[in-house]
């Protein structure tokens, strides 16, 4: 499929080779200010599903530990596969002493892990993203982890791709199964909502 005259793969080449230029200084900035606009939105008692930004996503642990020090629990997934086939993520309690090496480059949280259902307890949700439109098509990375899971979370949860700026765009490539985001958090414009369909 494509939108604008791109495909799904033409984006992820792009705004992944766009993430690869970015100076270190310019990731500490953006990863500091999305810490920040989340400070304002989460309160004690929230329960959030984050995750650990790899490689050149948006944020840092820094974020996770700030939504721990608001009084969030933070659950972060962990992501397996049936002999190839991507399964619905699990979840495990965040701590930022007890993360461990996982498949993918990944760090998740040491077992004890919930199921997949625990993202009904979340009032927001936090997913990676290397895009997002207008109308909450989300592109990821293309494995369908996420695709499993969150049609699973509760009716009211903010579900919130984080993008750098430049990567919420008009139109992106979507597909029947993909699960619109309601909510878009990037370092200039913090946290807002998108209009629903």
């Amino acid at each position: 499929m494509t939108a604008g005259g791109k495909t799904k793969a033409q984006w992820r080449t792009a705004v992944l080779r766009a993430r690869r230029e970015l100076t270190p200084a310019r990731r500490r900035a953006e990863a500091d200010a999305i810490r920040a606009a989340l400070s304002t939105v989460v309160g004690d008692g929230d329960t959030i599903c984050a995750y650990v930004p790899v490689s050149s996503e948006p944020g840092s642990a820094d974020v996770l530990d700030a939504l721990v020090a608001a009084g969030a629990r933070v659950l972060l997934p962990v992501a397996r596969d049936d002999h190839g086939t991507p399964m619905p993520l699990t979840w495990g309690v965040y701590r930022s002493d007890a993360l461990v090496e996982a498949p993918f480059g990944l760090r998740e949280p040491a077992p004890p892990h919930e199921p997949p259902q625990a993202i009904a307890s979340a009032s927001m949700v936090l997913v990676p993203a290397l895009a997002v439109d207008r109308r909450g098509v989300r592109l990821g990375r293309g494995a369908g982890y996420y695709d499993r899971t969150l049609a699973l979370a509760g009716p009211g949860a903010r579900l919130c791709a984080v993008v750098r700026d430049e990567e919420f765009v008009d139109e992106l490539p979507g597909e029947a199964h993909d699960v619109a985001m309601t909510h878009v958090l990037t370092p200039g414009r913090g946290l807002f909502e998108l209009p629903q369909q």
